[in-house]
């Protein structure tokens, strides 16, 4: 019999009244029930962040770093535990679920490390004007108090640790809403934070139900709000709080270009093999997996051949085989609709070239060419294992097919030519541009987040750790300087 988890409230376990269960995509089994909170265990956990806001923020670094730490170590010692937990609840093959374990290990290090050095200011000279002299400006950065961390299912974990991990290294109080599909791992990080020293109610994890959402979004002692998800639901979140500090991490259609330099077989080789990786990985549910792929004329035609071999070599599954690529998707209604809007490009008329079939909330890997410019694969976000395939015949052609999108996330170019790179970074409305490889790189240490629809701000340890502070500027007056 499958027991009840409990969440976290406050820094303590607790229990509600009422539970919801959490079933594995792959073969629908029972994973786990979770318990979820009452609107007064709600309540008490706002007012909790709330109240020790002005206590979390005066935490010394070093205090919040241990804390930073010990839950990278633990993480670190129970990679494979917690991998095999992603991996029921999210459908995850668990070689990626491996790894996003080590990036949530890396992502906790980093925040420790931030802490550590975070000043988050500057000293600055008034008497470069008269009336400033005997004067200096010192510049420090402060909460903006409680945190609404809003996770979603694709990476339960990681993205968790990206709400979570800056939050501590500045100071501010989170709460953490796990996806309902995905909840567990948030959970573990719970348990992981209660073995710290970290002051009562600077963290809970709520698993509340979406319903629950609006009232914590606009509840007024939780001025900043971290969302990763849809860019309907973000954006509806911004409208609703117009006045709140919102981080926006919305997705997108992620293009990888195969300009005419990139040429020799190994060069296609390895192109096909990223973007056939890369379209599939987490069943394609990833903000930046390969959608699109625009590849010059000179190339194309050898492109499509290997990117088509590379996409059928694809190991689909049981996601608890190490050998396993491909897993489901996160529910048989995600494989539906991904299963729609691939009929209805191929009855506008694009080419199926290989894949298109559905086994409950197995999708197979597919790649189609030649789709027309109005259907969904071409303009939204299909978040499933499916690529399209277009053929340009200049770098103008190129940049212009990655720029006509709403979204603007990341983008992969395949070129040697410097020039190219660096008019790549100036030109495509995007917020990473990745050469010589496909746009799902990313480095947990870096800045992550798109222009256009795909978002507003960024996450990163130390970037979002800008987001969730305020610079306070102090003047000192009568100084011999």
């Amino acid at each position: 019999m499958t027991s009840t988890h409990a969440f976290w409230l406050a820094g303590r376990q607790a229990t509600g009244e009422a539970s919801f269960d959490v079933h594995s995509p792959w073969d629908g089994r029972l994973v786990a029930a979770v318990s979820v909170p009452t609107d007064a265990q709600v309540e008490e956990a706002v007012a909790a962040a709330h109240a020790v806001t002005a206590e979390f923020s005066a935490t010394p670094a070093h205090v919040r770093a241990a804390a930073l730490d010990h839950v990278s170590k633990r993480l670190a010692e129970r990679t494979e535990e917690i991998a095999l937990l992603i991996s029921a609840e999210n459908g995850k093959p668990i070689k990626w679920a491996r790894g996003e374990v080590g990036r949530a290990v890396s992502v906790f290090r980093f925040a420790a490390e931030e802490a550590r050095r975070f000043n988050g200011g500057d000293a600055q000279r008034l008497d470069t004007d008269a009336g400033g002299v005997g004067r200096l400006a010192l510049t420090r950065r402060f909460v903006k108090g409680p945190v609404l961390g809003i996770a979603p299912f694709n990476f339960p974990l990681n993205l968790c640790a990206h709400k979570v991990a800056p939050a501590i290294a500045v100071g501010a109080p989170i709460i953490l809403k796990p996806a309902p599909a995905t909840p567990l791992s948030g959970l573990i990080l719970g348990e992981l934070l209660a073995e710290t020293d970290l002051p009562a109610g600077s963290w809970s994890v709520l698993p509340v139900t979406n319903d629950k959402m609006p009232a914590l979004v606009k509840d007024e002692r939780l001025p900043v709000i971290s969302f990763t998800g849809s860019d309907t639901v973000g954006y509806a979140i911004q409208q609703s709080v117009p006045h709140k500090h919102c981080t926006l991490e919305l997705g997108g259609n992620a293009a990888a270009v195969v300009l005419d330099d990139w040429s020799s077989e190994a060069d296609l080789d390895w192109a096909a093999t990223r973007i056939a990786t890369f379209s599939n990985y987490q069943a394609g549910q990833s903000c930046i997996s390969v959608q699109r792929v625009i590849a010059d004329a000179s190339v194309y035609d050898r492109l499509v051949e290997k990117v088509v071999a590379g996409v059928r070599a694809q190991v689909t599954g049981d996601p608890s085989d190490s050998a396993t690529d491909v897993g489901p998707l996160v529910s048989e209604d995600a494989a539906k609709r991904v299963e729609s809007w691939v009929e209805e490009a191929v009855s506008a008329g694009a080419k199926l070239l290989t894949g298109g079939k559905r086994d409950g909330a197995s999708f197979e890997p597919t790649v189609l060419a030649d789709v027309p410019a109005g259907v969904k694969l071409a303009t939204e976000e299909v978040f499933g294992p499916v690529l399209t395939l277009t053929k340009v015949e200049n770098t103008d052609e190129a940049f212009a097919a990655v720029n006509d999108s709403k979204f603007g996330l990341q983008t992969g170019v395949f070129t040697r030519n410097v020039q190219t790179a660096f008019r790549a970074h100036r030109e495509l409305e995007v917020g990473g541009v990745i050469i010589g490889d496909a746009p799902s790189y990313r480095a947990d240490q870096m800045p992550y987040g798109g222009a256009k629809q795909s978002g507003v701000g960024r996450e990163g340890v130390r970037y979002a750790m800008d987001d969730y502070t305020y610079e306070r500027v102090l003047v000192l007056t009568g100084l011999d300087i």
